[in-house]
């Protein structure tokens, strides 16, 4: 049904037609139970769909769900077949390997030889600083400039050897990490933000984890656009690029800002600020996510490791209590780059370098083994000749 076409009510409506809590009422938009919006003439305020209360209300059956491929909904018709990554049960596996479990001790190479199935030697070995590249700007203007000189500068991948790839896309990862911070020693990838961001070597482990768990997830429009990019036979940078960009679209980054700014808001009055952002909106930033109803694991081992400050774990358990969901992994980050002072766009940064060995295991997997991307074109426009 087209939103112009719904009827939508305001939260107190709802809460009183479904006689339940506040947070009740969030869990069933996080779960996608109800259809929310910002109120166009208050857009700190949502709007309901009355004909979801309604459905809840009388007992109904939820309607059909959109397609899914592998998590998130895609828009559109696509059939991708992909051998990297799975949701099941809850936990997310990498290669069939227990991403969390992975996160113990991995690093970020180490979980990036998983997703791109690198047996055949360490493809990170053979790498060496560039004293040419500078860049200037913020971090993400910074690593997108970085990744158009590696499109303008690498070969087309199709009919390549797999290990060159590999060394490709491990000068890719690498170079993503002195794009953000500079040049450095050749440490692992995760030591090299550490010693930028001024982190101890003890602590330096807690951005390992959040790389490894950031590699990859669900398929989304960032995964799409590797994919279609890589079937091209454009380089790994090339593929990785439109993934990247994807990235930098609302439906990440503005998660993460709205994560973060509830942390900013909530370092003096944890509970107020809950409250207050409850009241208001009748929803809280960062908590539940729709492919994890117990909750999601990522975020769950990154905060376990992370040693929160009391006010922290104040915001934590205040958040819990009012929506009955748990963390999301955009609030583990956003806390994470709290607890550390990271720059600001320290929760992005973090997520692109590790989501990006992700892509580039989607682009490799779409290179050498990937079926073509079935994709439908449907013409709704005015009948040709109309005019």
């Amino acid at each position: 049904m087209e939103t112009a076409q719904r009827h939508w009510i305001g939260r107190t409506e709802a809460l009183d037609r479904l006689g339940v809590k506040t947070q009740t009422l969030y869990a069933y938009v996080s779960r996608g139970r109800i259809t929310a919006r910002p109120d166009p003439e208050n857009p700190r305020r949502s709007l309901y769909a009355a004909d979801d209360v309604a459905r809840l209300c009388d007992g109904s059956p939820a309607p059909a769900a959109p397609a899914v491929i592998g998590g998130s909904p895609v828009r559109g018709e696509a059939t991708v077949q992909s051998s990297v990554t799975a949701i099941i049960g809850g936990r997310l596996f990498y290669r069939g390997r227990d991403a969390v479990q992975l996160a113990e001790h991995a690093t970020l190479e180490d979980a990036a030889r998983v997703l791109w199935n690198a047996r055949d030697g360490n493809p990170f070995a053979p790498l060496k600083p560039r004293i040419d590249v500078a860049y200037a700007g913020p971090s993400r203007s910074r690593l997108l400039q970085f990744i158009a000189r590696r499109v303008d500068e690498d070969p087309p991948a199709a009919g390549r050897a797999q290990r060159d790839l590999t060394i490709e896309c491990a000068g890719v990862l690498s170079e993503m990490v002195d794009a953000i911070v500079g040049m450095g020693p050749r440490l692992h990838l995760h030591q090299r933000l550490a010693r930028a961001w001024k982190i101890s070597e003890l602590d330096s482990g807690i951005l390992r984890r959040a790389l490894v768990l950031s590699a990859d997830h669900e398929l989304n429009g960032a995964v799409l656009a590797t994919r279609a990019v890589a079937g091209t036979g454009a380089s790994p940078a090339a593929a990785a690029m439109a993934g990247l960009a994807a990235l930098t679209g609302p439906d990440v980054s503005r998660q993460l800002a709205a994560a973060s700014a509830l942390v900013l808001d909530a370092r003096r009055d944890p509970e107020d600020t809950v409250r207050r952002r409850m009241d208001q909106d009748g929803r809280l930033p960062g908590f539940g996510h729709e492919l994890y109803p117990d909750g999601d694991p990522r975020a769950a081992a990154l905060l376990a490791a992370a040693d929160l400050p009391r006010d922290l774990v104040a915001l934590v358990e205040a958040g819990e209590r009012a929506t009955g969901l748990k963390p999301s992994f955009d609030l583990a980050l956003a806390l994470i780059v709290r607890r550390f002072n990271l720059p600001r766009d320290g929760a992005f940064d973090l997520f692109a370098i590790g989501r990006s060995a992700g892509l580039l295991a989607h682009a490799l997997d779409q290179l050498l083994e990937g079926a073509p991307i079935r994709a439908r074109l449907r013409y709704v426009g005015v009948e040709p000749g109309a005019h």
